[in-house]
């Protein structure tokens, strides 16, 4: 092992237990949360609406939201851990000090990345199991469940550190996820199948990377979608690859590192 890769594997190692501390630290904010959440959206959709709506796919509907509110949980955690981790060392000013160090971009893109992943993970386990407690449910496939929030948490933790990088001031973070990922997560098929949807508003939804998202955990949790999975991974990836990409792309040039 050359100087080089070992100089990268202690930068990483220390980025990403930064990362976990600070999750752990920040647990009523980061963990917390999403799981009350859960639970309202149980007792609202779940036990309130859900017997009127009555089963969808087969399902019963309680049961049919579950990986969508899974998911949703690890899009958004793992989104927000690494948009405010790296917006917050922008604030600081100490992430200047990391720049110019010899650590490459990517190397540093991978530390939050695994900080989201750890978010994202820990809050989609959590939530599961909280479902537990309003529904009954066998995973279907154990292991496609297990990549679909790993490649969640990838993809938006990609996603938060782009949003990070543009942001200015705290209000530039905070208006992607209520103003984009936000509708973007109810569009996505978390509540309903899009085969409910008009003809053009079923085609509009396939421009969401989140329905390829919510219906790769559906079939994995109760074994039903609306989009091939192997489809909805390829796209998946291919989100993946585009966002590293400009990630990395503007680590490399410095973009809006200085406020």
């Amino acid at each position: 092992m050359t100087t080089t890769t070992q100089h990268n594997l202690i930068a990483l190692e220390t980025l990403i237990r930064r990362e976990i501390v600070r999750i752990a630290k920040l647990w009523k904010q980061s963990i917390v949360p999403p799981i009350i959440t859960t639970c309202l959206y149980f007792l609202i959709f779940g036990n309130l609406i859900g017997p009127r709506i009555g089963s969808m796919q087969g399902h019963v509907y309680i049961e049919f939201i579950v990986p969508g509110l899974v998911l949703m949980a690890v899009i958004n955690g793992s989104f927000m851990n690494v948009s405010s981790s790296f917006f917050h060392a922008k604030f600081q000013r100490f992430i200047e000090e990391l720049m110019v160090s010899p650590t490459p971009s990517f190397v540093i893109l991978l530390g939050y990345v695994v900080g989201g992943i750890v978010r994202g993970t820990a809050t989609g386990a959590l939530v599961i199991l909280v479902s537990l407690l309003f529904t009954e449910f066998t995973i279907h496939n154990p292991a496609l469940v297990i990549l679909v929030i790993l490649t969640a948490s990838v993809m938006f933790s990609l996603a938060g550190m782009i949003i990070a990088i543009f942001s200015r001031s705290f209000d530039d973070l905070s208006i992607f996820p209520n103003f984009v990922l936000t509708p973007m997560i109810y569009l996505g098929g978390v509540f309903y199948s899009i085969q409910l949807l008009p003809e053009l508003w079923r085609i509009l939804s396939l421009a969401n990377p989140i329905l390829y998202i919510i219906n790769v955990g559906r079939y994995g949790i109760i074994g039903t979608t609306d989009v091939d999975v192997t489809i909805s991974l390829l796209v998946i990836s291919a989100f993946i690859a585009i966002l590293f990409a400009a990630c990395v792309f503007l680590l490399e040039r410095g973009y809006r590192i200085r406020f």
